[in-house]
């Protein structure tokens, strides 16, 4: 009966991993950990690769505390869409297995890369170093803290970035106290803030901060800033923070290591003004944060694999709009002004034109280069991304164009902006406005109106009135 049983759960077992990797074709085992292994798998339908987490649920319930970690990662990865944090796909269970189906990283731990160059060059510690902190820092932006960052958990894709990974550690904003402060200690003793020591409660932030600024240092100068095999030893030079830093770094990159380093959390330096730190600032140019109207990156759900559509010769690089979707534009029917403080037209803006979309997309991409921005090509759309507040507020700024089709020569062209100040955005419209041939955008509320050159010998645009398209999505609970 025992073996009846076994084989019977072993079957329902094979069932559901079928269902859920039928679409992926499994290869290599890239790693293997104390819960399971991660597997290369590519999409047969798109070809594109992911690690899939195949964890053991035996395992993980056998270990105390190992059922909450795992799914305080799967909670933590939903809520995050970043191009320097890992991303989480699709998730799914059976009776003995969960599979976690994840970017594929292939450039390694940023540990072997320092290992292999044995340290860094401060312009590419700096490039890195920027890109943690955009990841970091947008984390803390969702409530979440790290709590375990070294560069283990620190990969490299295959064009040079980071992605920030292993959330197994994370605090949410439930897990504050009533003084606001975290008090579980945990992390890696080499990386650990002094402060999160003491148990007196501390500062997620500022203890990720502390993180980060040991792995600058060991970027920058090719070994630990405290280390002894003595754990007591170890504490003691942590408590300390009398780290030894190098005199042929440059004065501005030992400035921020030394002021990263302090172990007193309230002279420590904050997430703002790293940002606006001279080292820091070189080169700089803010990540922002994946647009939320992406199909394949909005938040709120567990997501499946968005089948991508490869813009070959041909292919259509607009989107069809039907009549519901064209009433929906009515400024009559947006009840968004009831639940949000900044205004749909400050936000977003529809023209209709009658030039081709390939010139639509080329003419808004000349404004926005030539307005200091930099554009990128993705699908059916141009994401206008860059610095919106100068260099000593740096702050991400993200406009999304999109291009409509509601006739063979009518389409509907859209900026949308998803992140940055509203009066830069305003800016960015203007130009656009002015080089696709709008006259002049009348005021920006609800009510405003638009002229458009009535000449037969070029194509007319018109401004449309907008609102707001909201998606509600339900977060996938993970039973364990």
């Amino acid at each position: 009966m025992v073996a009846t049983g076994d084989a019977e759960d072993a079957a329902a077992g094979c069932r559901a991993r079928a269902a859920l990797l039928g679409g992926y074709e499994l290869g290599r085992t890239l790693g293997e950990g104390n819960f399971g292994k991660v597997k290369h798998a590519r999409h047969r339908a798109t070809g594109d690769h992911f690690a899939v987490k195949i964890l053991d649920r035996g395992r993980v319930l056998s270990l105390r505390g190992a059922d909450d970690q795992v799914r305080r990662e799967i909670a933590t990865l939903t809520m995050l869409a970043h191009p320097n944090v890992v991303r989480l796909h699709e998730v799914a269970a059976s009776k003995t297995k969960i599979y976690m189906v994840l970017e594929f990283v292939n450039g390694g731990e940023l540990f072997d890369r320092i290992a292999m160059k044995k340290k860094l060059s401060e312009r590419e510690g700096r490039r890195l170093f920027q890109q943690l902190i955009d990841g970091v820092s947008y984390c803390h932006g969702k409530g979440v803290y790290h709590r375990d960052l070294k560069p283990e958990n620190v990969l490299i894709d295959r064009k040079g970035n980071i992605k920030i990974s292993d959330f197994g550690l994370s605090a949410l904003p439930q897990h504050l106290g009533n003084d606001g402060l975290l008090h579980t200690t945990c992390g890696s003793p080499n990386y650990i803030a002094p402060e999160v020591l003491q148990n007196r409660g501390y500062d997620g932030s500022l203890s990720d901060i502390w993180s980060c600024g040991v792995i600058l240092y060991i970027m920058l100068v090719g070994n630990l800033p405290f280390d002894d095999r003595n754990m007591v030893v170890l504490y003691q030079k942590i408590f300390k923070g009398d780290a030894q830093i190098p005199e042929w770094l440059s004065p501005s990159a030992q400035n921020l290591l030394r002021r990263i380093l302090e172990p007193n959390p309230r002279k420590r330096i904050n997430m703002a003004e790293i940002k606006i730190h001279e080292w820091f600032q070189k080169d700089y140019i803010p990540v922002a944060p994946y647009d939320d109207d992406d199909e394949d990156v909005r938040l709120g759900a567990i997501l499946p694999i968005k089948q991508q559509i490869s813009e070959a010769p041909g292919d259509k690089s607009t989107h069809q709009m039907n009549a519901f979707q064209l009433i929906g534009m009515a400024s009559s029917l947006d009840l968004s002004g009831l639940f949000e403080e900044e205004g749909v037209s400050q936000r977003k803006i529809r023209f209709t034109s009658a030039q081709p979309p390939k010139d639509l997309f080329d003419k808004i991409e000349v404004s926005a280069t030539q307005s200091g921005f930099h554009v990128q090509r993705a699908h059916s759309k141009l994401k206008i991304t860059g610095n919106c507040n100068g260099p000593n507020n740096p702050t991400p700024f993200l406009v999304c164009a999109e291009v409509f089709e509601l006739g063979p020569s009518l389409h509907v062209v859209e900026l949308r902006k998803s992140h940055g100040d509203t009066a830069v955005y305003r800016q960015l419209c203007d130009r656009i406005s002015s080089d696709l041939g709008i006259d002049k955008i009348l005021g920006w509320g609800r009510s405003s109106t638009t002229t458009s050159r009535a000449s037969t010998a070029e194509p007319r645009h018109h401004w449309l009135p907008c609102d707001e398209c909201c998606v509600v999505g339900t977060p996938t609970d993970m039973m364990l």
